[in-house]
C-alpha cells in the first residue's frame, strides 16, 4: 500500500532588513532550509506549520500565505510526500540560536540562492516569491532522485 506524508515549510521575511530566517539542518536535509516539518496526524496544515515554526525557532508565526505546493510521486512504491510551502513577515517572539537540527540565523534574501541550501530547495525559491507558481511536481524512485517542474 502506498504512503502519504505531509510536511509544511515556512519562509519567514522581514521586510525592514530584506533577511529571511534559515535553518542550517546537520541532521537530514543538510545544508540551509526554512523552519518545516511533519503534519501529526488530525492536525490542520496551517496549525504544524505555527506548531513546527514555534518549535524550531522560538517565534510565532502568524498570517501565512500559501505558496505553493511540492508534490513528489515516488513511480516505484506510488508512494506521495506533499510540502505545504507558506510565507509570512508577521512573527513575534525569542529567536532560538539552536536546535538538535542545527543553528538558525537570518540571512540576506538576494544572497540565498548562493549559499549552500538543503536538496531541492534552490529549485524552489521561485515558488515563495513568485504568485504566479503556485506548484512543483517531481517523480522519483530509489535509482532516479528525480526533477522539479515549477509551475
Amino acid at each position: 500500500m502506498s504512503k502519504v506524508k505531509l510536511t509544511n515549510m515556512c519562509m519567514i521575511y522581514n521586510p525592514d532588513t530584506n533577511q529571511v530566517l534559515v535553518q542550517e539542518r546537520v541532521k537530514s536535509w543538510k545544508g540551509l532550509s526554512f523552519p518545516g516539518g511533519h503534519v501529526e496526524e488530525g492536525e490542520s496544515l496551517v496549525d504544524s506549520t505555527i506548531r513546527e515554526v514555534r518549535e524550531e525557532t522560538g517565534l510565532t508565526v502568524s498570517d501565512l500565505k500559501l505558496c505553493g505546493i511540492v508534490y513528489w510521486y515516488n513511480n516505484e512504491t506510488g508512494d506521495k510526500y506533499f510540502v505545504f510551502s507558506y510565507r509570512t513577515s508577521v512573527y513575534e517572539g525569542q529567536l532560538i540560536e539552536r536546535t538538535e537540527e542545527g543553528p538558525i540565523y537570518w540571512v540576506d534574501k538576494d544572497e540565498l540562492p548562493n549559499l549552500p541550501l538543503s536538496e531541492g530547495l534552490k529549485e524552489r525559491l521561485p515558488m515563495f516569491w513568485d504568485d504566479n507558481l503556485s506548484e512543483a511536481f517531481g517523480v522519483w524512485n530509489e535509482q532516479d532522485a528525480g526533477v522539479l517542474k515549477l509551475r
